[in-house]
């Protein structure tokens, strides 16, 4: 993706974010994608939606895509970071996981769009999204690595780390039924992972207090 261009002045007046015009951009891409479908939406419709000219839309991105692109991003650099301060953490690996399952359900529940449907398009798995596919990959291996750290054997390794992104991605399909989800719903998630787990309930419970606390750390 090329390097987006310092943009020019706003000329349809104020932000509708507050946020400047890149973040008009992607939060009207967001809305049309969610509901008119991203092949359905043309850049003259984004444009139009964040209240600009589709010519200053293009000194912050230049296709379609790299507003996807973007949008795709959002949904899991978030949750990288926090992996990165959990992975170097010396807490409890069991609680780091549930601590990371939270903080990624909360990222995919973060806003009036369901970003994270995004993630089933077909255009995804085209060479153009491959940063993001990149980043979602990392994000696995930290999960991985912080399930296999809490004690699950080898053989077992990669259909534990399914299951338990599985159930933090629920949430995608969750939102997409109109179900609203609280901070009770992500601990709710965090804890069925550490059952997938085999872990007994009073680690779970030490697991979730430290959790608790590392989240609390992190901010």
């Amino acid at each position: 993706m090329a390097p987006a261009r310092t943009g020019r002045p706003r000329v349809a007046g104020p932000s509708p974010t507050g946020q400047g015009t890149r973040a008009d951009v992607l939060t009207a891409a967001a809305a049309l994608f969610c509901t008119r479908g991203y092949t359905s939406s043309s850049t003259h419709a984004i444009a139009e939606a964040a209240g600009i000219r589709q010519a200053s839309m293009y000194h912050h991105f230049e296709r379609k895509h790299d507003i996807l692109l973007a949008l795709l991003l959002e949904t899991v650099q978030p949750s990288l970071e926090v992996a990165a301060q959990l992975l170097a953490a010396d807490d409890d690996p069991a609680a780091r996981l549930w601590a990371l399952c939270v903080a990624d359900v909360r990222l995919l529940s973060a806003g009036p769009e369901n970003v994270g449907a995004l993630y089933l398009l077909p255009e995804v798995s085209e060479d153009a999204f491959l940063p993001f596919r990149e980043r979602r990959n990392e994000l696995e291996t930290t999960y991985k690595t912080l399930v296999a750290a809490s004690g699950v054997a080898d053989d077992r390794l990669e259909i534990t780390t399914s299951l338990v992104l599985g159930l933090v991605e629920s949430v995608i399909l969750q939102r997409k039924r109109g179900v609203v989800i609280t901070e009770r719903t992500a601990e709710a998630i965090a804890s069925a992972a550490l059952r997938v787990l085999d872990l007994r309930p009073d680690a779970i419970s030490q697991a979730v207090a430290v959790g608790r606390d590392a989240l609390d750390r992190i901010g």
